[in-house]
């Protein structure tokens, strides 16, 4: 392994291409937004698409609006502890809150399933920066 390739802490450090196919495989993630001037962090279902990170968010909460052009972080990853292996990515953009979200109606192989008559819009954080680690 090229050691120009790990981090300080010996974790191998993952390029781009990597990292949005380790992303493509999970399907929850963390929203990392500022809720009342704190750092809050919520789980969220999520998909890749169109270079972005969309996920639903219930309109009129602080998630939804923290959204509407704040800087935003997004986190997944995937640990195994008996075999000492996994992978995180970090996602930071500028999201938008998109209020006509149909995400769903395109990608219907999305889990979303939100209750009837729910005010879900849809988030979108564009990959302004992508980074990630492997270990193991």
């Amino acid at each position: 392994m090229d050691s120009a390739m790990l981090d300080a802490f010996g974790l191998r450090v993952l390029d781009r291409d990597e990292c949005l196919a380790l992303l493509a495989t999970a399907e929850v993630g963390r929203v990392v937004f500022t809720q009342r001037g704190l750092p809050a962090v919520q789980p969220v279902k999520f998909v890749v698409w169109r270079d972005s990170v969309w996920f639903p968010a219930q309109a009129r909460t602080d998630l939804y609006g923290s959204a509407d052009d704040g800087v935003v972080a997004f986190e997944a990853d995937a640990f195994d502890e008996d075999v000492e292996t996994g992978w995180w990515v970090t996602v930071l953009g500028r999201a938008s809150a998109i209020a006509e979200c149909d995400l769903p109606s395109r990608r219907p192989e999305l889990s979303w399933r939100l209750p009837p008559g729910a005010d879900v819009r849809c988030v979108r954080i564009p990959m302004e920066v992508v980074s990630g680690r492997r270990i193991g």
